[in-house]
């Protein structure tokens, strides 16, 4: 089935909407809700598909009443209509391609700064703002899981909650390593630096999902929140760290209220990266899975973001390039996200 399918589509819908009228229908709350959630995404995926047909219907109306009248004045009107089209068919099509197990889940995202001290740290919270204006565009939800600023500036990792629909499948390709060259802004000699910054990506769990952990194999770390402020803040120990050591991937959680829901969304950091580490390596079995998961290659870099001496934001792994370095800055990354979907590996 593709998304285009649309009696395929309408028969899912129609099969749903039954099921929801069932009087034993809220008996299992859990499975009821998952359902009604899945409803509402093939509802939107109709919705714009018939919204689809109708501006193509428009498009054609438009082309219709020029000929007949022989008027050249519509064309712009024509033309931008058509364009509009477009643009909103490419993005349906996009969508075909989000069909990964958990492309549709929500999305965690982690983002580390490299060697370099200030200027790495100062570029990841570039990373940070871009990422989020990127969510905020879409309409997603954004919840900050943890932050561990510098004194000096910048941020040496922060972890983001991104909830809405395929919002793991847009971003999962985003992650690797990102490299900025610049005017380093903290150099007096105005020289140019290059910064690096580790950009992770991992698919939300709902609790339908378990990984068999053994405990022997957690390292779990108390430490004070140090986040940008507010009311927990710098209070008591209750920020968490856990670190699997099998594959030394470090998850922490500081936003929290408690100690207890820290350590709690803690864990299901650390589930969704292992379930991600699991489906991106193939392997059958937690077991088997080894390796140094929080070492970064900078030389293997994803993308580079050139602010002098030219501007170009640059895909290393398709070759899309923009000279409108601020524009990505703003958030504006779907050529980026959508060139490397198109990829299909």
């Amino acid at each position: 089935m593709t998304l285009f399918d649309l009696a395929d589509l309408e028969a899912q819908l129609k099969k749903m909407e039954e099921e929801s009228h069932r009087e034993d229908f809220w008996n299992d709350h859990e499975a009821a809700q998952k359902l009604l959630k899945e409803k509402k995404s093939l509802d939107n995926k109709v919705d714009e598909f018939r919204g689809l047909e109708r501006d193509l219907e428009d498009v054609e109306v438009l082309m219709e009443l020029a000929i007949e009248a022989d008027d050249e004045s519509l064309v712009p009107e024509i033309q931008a209509s058509y364009d509009s089209f477009k643009k909103n068919l490419e993005a349906l099509r996009i969508k075909t391609l989000l069909d990964g197990e958990f492309d549709g889940n929500n999305a965690i995202i982690s983002v580390h700064a490299g060697s370099g001290g200030t200027d790495a740290q100062d570029w990841a919270e570039m990373l940070l703002r871009m990422y989020t204006r990127w969510a905020e565009s879409k309409k997603y939800k954004i919840k900050m899981l943890d932050y561990q600023e510098d004194t000096e500036g910048g941020v040496k990792s922060a972890t983001l909650l991104i909830e809405g629909e395929n919002a793991y499948g847009y971003l999962k390709n985003e992650r690797g390593v990102h490299r900025l060259v610049r005017i380093s802004p903290y150099d007096s000699s105005g020289r140019r630096h290059t910064s690096f910054a580790s950009l992770d990506v991992a698919p939300e769990m709902d609790d339908s999902i378990t990984i068999d952990i053994d405990p022997s194999d957690l390292r779990i770390d108390t430490f004070r929140s140090s986040g940008a402020g507010g009311q927990h803040v710098n209070t008591t120990d209750s920020a968490i760290r856990i670190t699997h050591l099998p594959t030394n991937i470090v998850v922490s959680c500081q936003n929290e209220r408690s100690q207890h829901q820290n350590k709690e969304t803690a864990m299901k950091m650390l589930v969704a990266k292992l379930v991600e580490l699991k489906e991106r390596e193939h392997k059958a079995s937690l077991a088997e899975l080894k390796g140094d998961f929080s070492q970064i290659t900078w030389g293997s870099q994803i993308r580079s973001y050139v602010f002098h001496p030219y501007t170009m934001v640059k895909d290393h792994r398709t070759g899309a390039e923009t000279g409108n370095v601020q524009v990505v800055m703003d958030g504006d990354l779907d050529y980026f996200i959508n060139e490397k979907l198109k990829q299909r590996n």
